[in-house]
C-alpha cells in the first residue's frame, strides 16, 4: 500500500485522472435529482443511501431505482434544461490545470450518459472520455430501461474501465478520485484513490481512504508546489 507521500507523487505525475461525477464533480446525485423531478425523491434516496453504503450491488440497486422513476426522454431532457447540474467549487480550475499539464481527465459515472455529457461540455472534457449508463427508450420516449452491457452498470465497473483505459492508451499511473464505494473499489486497477468529501461524506470511505480531501483547492495546491 502506498504512503500519502507516495500517492501526492502518483497524482502529481499522473498519466489520467478519473473522476466519479455525482457528489464529487458536481453537488448532488443525479439519479436523486431525476427521482425528485418525477415524482418519487424520498424512495429513491433511501435506495441511493444504500447503494453507495455498499449493502447492495450497484446493479440491483440500479434497476430497483430506475423501475421507480421510469424517466422519459422527455423528463430527462427537461430535467438537465430546467435544472442543470451545479458543478462543485474548484473542479473547473482543477481540470483546467490537469488539461494544461497534459494530463487525461475521463469522467466515471454511474450516472446517465446524458446528464454527464452536459457536465463534460462545461469542463472541455471530450465525450469519449465519459463511461457511464445508457438509458434506453422506446420509440415514443418511454422509459425502456438501460444498457447492462455498460461495465459502469454494476458493482466493480469502474475498476473495469480503468483497466480498459490502461490497456487501450498504456497508461502507467492513473488516479480515482470520488466519494462512494464504488470509486474506492476501483483501485486497484486505478494507482490511487482519493476520497472526496466536499459534498457528502460517505462514512466508509471517509475512515478507509488513505488521502481524504473536501475541496479541490488541495489538489490544485499539491500540482502548483511543484
Amino acid at each position: 500500500m502506498a504512503s500519502l507521500m507516495e500517492m501526492k507523487e502518483i497524482f502529481r505525475n499522473a498519466d489520467a485522472v478519473c473522476f466519479d461525477v455525482d457528489s464529487t464533480v458536481i453537488r448532488e446525485e443525479g439519479i436523486d435529482e431525476l427521482a425528485k423531478f418525477c415524482g418519487v425523491g424520498d424512495a429513491v434516496a433511501e435506495m441511493t443511501r444504500r447503494a453507495m453504503g455498499g449493502t447492495v450491488t450497484f446493479k440491483a440497486a440500479l434497476t430497483a431505482r430506475l423501475g421507480l422513476i421510469r424517466p422519459s426522454y422527455e423528463q430527462v431532457q427537461k430535467l438537465i434544461s430546467d435544472k442543470p447540474p451545479q458543478l462543485t467549487p474548484g473542479i473547473r480550475e482543477l481540470v483546467s490545470r490537469l488539461h494544461q499539464r497534459g494530463v487525461q481527465v475521463f469522467l466515471v459515472s454511474g450516472g446517465f450518459q446524458s446528464i454527464v455529457e452536459h457536465v463534460a461540455s462545461q469542463l472541455n472534457i471530450p465525450t469519449a472520455n465519459i463511461y457511464a449508463n445508457r438509458l434506453k427508450f422506446y420509440f415514443n420516449g418511454e422509459y425502456a430501461g438501460f444498457d447492462e452491457t455498460q461495465p459502469t452498470a454494476e458493482s466493480g465497473g469502474k475498476g473495469k474501465v480503468i483497466t480498459h483505459l490502461k490497456e487501450q492508451f498504456h497508461f502507467k499511473k492513473v488516479v480515482m478520485i470520488g466519494d462512494g464505494a464504488t470509486d474506492m473499489e476501483a483501485c486497484p486497477p486505478a494507482d490511487c484513490f482519493i476520497g472526496f468529501g466536499g459534498n457528502i461524506v460517505r462514512k466508509q470511505v471517509k475512515e478507509k481512504a488513505k488521502w481524504y480531501i473536501t475541496h479541490f483547492d488541495e489538489l490544485l495546491k499539491e500540482l502548483e508546489e511543484r
